[in-house]
Order: C-alpha cells, then sequence, then structure tokens
C-alpha cells in the first residue's frame, strides 16, 4: 500500500510521511494551552503544511499520563470549528485524534480524511461508527488507561503482546467492514511503557510489519526521551528527530511528531541514502 485515501485526499505513503501534531488542549504534556484558541491553532497548521508535513493530527482531548476525560460536546467545540477552517485553507489530509464515535462522525463530517484512535475502536460503538466513515483509522495499542497507564506497566513480551493486541483489533476492524486498504497500527510508545519497554518495542518494530498494515509510530518529545537523557520537554528536539529516523529505519511509514521542519528534513535525507527504504 502507498496511498492511502483519505476522505478523497492523499496520504501518500511511497516515502515517510510525517504527520504534525496539533492539540487544541489545555492540558497536553508538551504544547497544553498553546493553541488552544481557533486561531491560534489554525496558525499552526499552516505553519506545520509549510515546513512540509504530509497531514494534520487534531486533537482535543489529552491522552498524557494522568490526564482527565471530557465530554463529547467539549472535544467536539475544540476541533470541529479548526477542521472546518482547515478543510478550506489546506489541500493535505486532516486526522482528528479521539476514541469517541460522535466525535469521529462530525470530526468526518467537517473535512477531516483519517481516524486516529488511541483506544483501537473500543471504545462502544466505535468500529460501527468507523466502519461508515470509510477513511482510514489508526489502531494504536494502549496498557491500562491515560490516568493510569504508567503506574506499573508489565509484560511478558513487549513486542509479541504488542503485536498480538494488534493483530485481534485489526481482525475486528475487518470483521466490522473496515477493509485493510484502510487501516494502519501504533504500537502506542509511552502509552503503558516503561523505558526499557519503548526501547525493546523501538528495536523490534520491523516484526509487526508481519502484520500487514502502515505503520504509524509517535515519539515526539516523549517522556522516555527525559527518562533516557534527563532533558526537559522542551529540550527533546534533537532526540525526538532521532528517535523519528530510527522509526523510519526500523519500519514505520508514518511518523507523528511536534517538530516538523527539522523532522522533514532528517527523513528527506534518510530517503536520499535510502531511497527504496
Amino acid at each position: 500500500m502507498t496511498v492511502l485515501d483519505c476522505g478523497g485526499r492523499r496520504l501518500d505513503l511511497s516515502r515517510p510521511a510525517v504527520m504534525g501534531i496539533l492539540n487544541v488542549t489545555p492540558d497536553s504534556f508538551s504544547d497544553g494551552g498553546v493553541f488552544l484558541s481557533r486561531e491560534n491553532a489554525i496558525a499552526q497548521a499552516l505553519q506545520m503544511v509549510r515546513e512540509g508535513a504530509d497531514i494534520i493530527d487534531i486533537g482535543g482531548e489529552s491522552t498524557r499520563p494522568g490526564a482527565q476525560p471530557v465530554s463529547v460536546q467539549e472535544e467536539m467545540d475544540r476541533v470541529i470549528p479548526v477542521i472546518e477552517a482547515l478543510r478550506e485553507k489546506i489541500s493535505l489530509p486532516v486526522s482528528i485524534d479521539t476514541s469517541k464515535p460522535e466525535v469521529m462522525r462530525a470530526a468526518v463530517a467537517a473535512g477531516a480524511g483519517f481516524i486516529n484512535d488511541v483506544r483501537a475502536l473500543r471504545d462502544a460503538g466505535a468500529l460501527q461508527v468507523a466502519a461508515s466513515l470509510r477513511v482510514p483509522v489508526c489502531l494504536m495499542h494502549m496498557q491500562g488507561e491515560p490516568r493510569s497507564m504508567q503506574d506499573n506497566p508489565r509484560y511478558y513480551d513487549v513486542a509479541a503482546d504488542v503485536a498480538d493486541f494488534l493483530r485481534a483489533r485489526l481482525q475486528a476492524a475487518r470483521a466490522a467492514g473496515i477493509p485493510p486498504e484502510r487501516l494502519v497500527i501504533d504500537p502506542g510508545f509511552g502509552f503503558g511503557k516503561s523505558l526499557a519497554h519503548n526501547i525493546e518495542l523501538l528495536r523490534g518494530l520491523g516484526e509487526l510489519k508481519s502484520l500487514g498494515a502502515p505503520i504509524l509510530a509517535g515519539l515526539s518529545r516523549k517522556s522516555m526521551i527525559g527518562k533516557a537523557l534527563g532533558l526537559p520537554v522542551e529540550r527533546r528536539l534533537h532526540a525526538s528527530v532521532a528517535l523519528a529516523v530510527m522509526a523510519v529505519q526500523n519500519g514505520a511509514g508514518i511518523v507523528r511528531v511536534h517538530d516538523v521542519a527539522p523532522t522533514v528534513e532528517a527523513l528527506r535525507m534518510w530517503h536520499v541514502v535510502y531511497p527504496a527504504g
């Protein structure tokens, strides 16, 4: 699969694709509150487009460790005006980062062409709604819930356990009527995983290619960098870019990042050296 049809807009996966993160939230771990206003969010999206992003991922509910849930209406109030504005302003696909089927439906109606679900369509009704919307869906692995997922994560074999979970969710999605060409998987770095788990998972990322779906990896500014290098969030740029390149080297087709321009430049250079990668 080299192209995803995102509601009529193309996401080319013949080379590594960069998904720009746009958190329209007050409490996301890295940029909470920065893009909460509609004007700031739109300006940031346009900046990421200029920097070479291939898709913009808009989220209205933080999933950081300890995050508190928000209502359906509050989440929609945050994201829908931004999606509607961007539909007219950019030609790139827009992704909605949500687990709520009501938000999925409203976001796609507003112009989103990709669903990015950290719960892998496990919320009630999510499978059926996602199937009816006929856009690509990313299924992510998460152990536990955002409020408690980092308390004491445990695995028998993290790579094998994550692969087993994603295999089961791919089967569930296909059984619900979502065709394979609309499915993407994400191992969920930092979601119910220790530093050792994240490192092992990154090293074994290529094993997930056997599942037959494009791999999305989100490592940008994650706490694993802080734990490994002792760096605060605002100083994790270089390590984030390095991790993005490692993820692509190990099999990721899409990387989800806060810092678009440096990641795009690094991956373009990688693609020059490894054009068939």
